[in-house]
């Protein structure tokens, strides 16, 4: 039988830490949640990888490298509300569940939504709601957010994801720019976005976020 435990602890210490992940918080939580749980089946054996995991439609589960640094930066409170988009099987907004006080978690495939419910559950992350829809439309009804993440790159950010961010809220998300991508973490200051570089990583594009191509005849 696989233990998974110690693979996770494992992870954490090989894949977490020594990227400058710091803040106990995310650490704990990354290690209170069985990433195993969270992927296809069939790849169970490979949730503790150093690398994106395939779970199918062109999505990944994102390393543990890159969203440990990415929730590392974001320094989530426990008073907030993070809108999760493209969570797959539901593995980051339960890792989330345990630093915000609520999540929205969307998701527009079905079946991925209906996983994630499940195993979300049993995970008792009963703060999360999966809002199953477009993930490019994001989750208004629910909002505005202090915190919005995206769990894959995109190309291009459409303006009502930024319209769903409190003033004074942030976005961190990972800029498609070829074979590696550069994760930003945005601030909105008076309905203004300013961004800072964080680290660089890579991931496939989310549905609804490729790179807008003009229409010529």
């Amino acid at each position: 039988m696989t233990d998974f435990a110690t693979r996770r602890t494992v992870m954490v210490d090989t894949q977490v830490r020594p990227n400058d992940v710091t803040k106990f918080n995310v650490i704990d939580a990354i290690m209170a949640v069985p990433r195993e749980d969270f992927v296809p089946a069939e790849k169970r054996e490979t949730a503790y990888v150093g690398e994106n995991v395939d779970i199918g439609g062109g999505r990944v589960l994102l390393e543990p490298r890159t969203l440990s640094k990415m929730l590392d930066a974001l320094d989530i409170q426990p008073d907030e509300l993070v809108m999760d988009i493209g969570i797959g099987l539901g593995y980051s907004a339960a890792v989330i569940s345990r630093l915000a006080e609520a999540v929205v978690a969307v998701e527009e495939d079905e079946t991925m939504a209906q996983e994630a419910q499940t195993a979300l559950a049993e995970a008792e992350a009963d703060n999360v709601v999966v809002h199953v829809g477009p993930l490019a439309e994001g989750a208004a009804q629910h909002g505005p957010y202090d915190v919005i993440l995206l769990q894959g790159a995109v190309a291009h950010l459409p303006d009502q994801i930024i319209e769903q961010l409190k003033d004074g809220g942030r976005i961190i998300c990972l800029f498609d720019e070829g074979v590696m991508g550069t994760v930003r973490i945005g601030y909105k200051v008076d309905g203004v976005m300013s961004w800072r570089d964080a680290f660089n990583a890579g991931a496939p594009v989310l549905p609804g976020f490729e790179r807008h191509t003009a229409f010529t005849l």
